[in-house]
């Protein structure tokens, strides 16, 4: 089981703007906290980071739509250290739902967009501000 995740929902698939995050994690005690944020929520030092998320999203190919997004961190990115090795790195995976016009739903993961790992530090920032306990 994740101990954190995030989840986004969009009322109107395409328009970014306009979104709920959830984040769901374990506070200090152990207890799962549930939080709810809007656009209007969102501190404006964390805006940057939603939108690399969105510009993942507006990747997906035609005629889809993100309708819900789901974020969790782990190690899920290879980087080159200047030894000439590779490490694992923290990366926030991205799984969506996507539905087009004709009302059908479809679940997009890394596997089908290696774009929706996302590896800067300020993605993996953001995912930790809304996850971290005493935020």
């Amino acid at each position: 089981m994740n101990n954190a995740e995030i989840q986004i929902q969009f009322p109107q698939p395409g328009q970014w703007g306009d979104f709920t995050l959830t984040a769901i994690y374990r506070d200090a005690d152990g207890y799962t906290r549930t939080d709810r944020y809007t656009q209007e929520d969102l501190p404006a030092d964390q805006a940057p980071a939603l939108a690399s998320v969105v510009a993942a999203l507006v990747g997906l190919a035609e005629p889809w739509q993100a309708a819900q997004v789901w974020a969790r961190l782990g190690k899920d990115a290879l980087s080159l250290t200047e030894d000439g090795t590779y490490e694992m790195i923290e990366a926030v995976s991205l799984t969506v739902e996507a539905v087009n016009d004709q009302g059908g739903r479809r679940i997009f993961t890394t596997i089908n967009y290696p774009a929706f790992v996302l590896t800067d530090p300020a993605d993996v920032a953001f995912f930790k501000y809304f996850t971290t306990p005493n935020q």
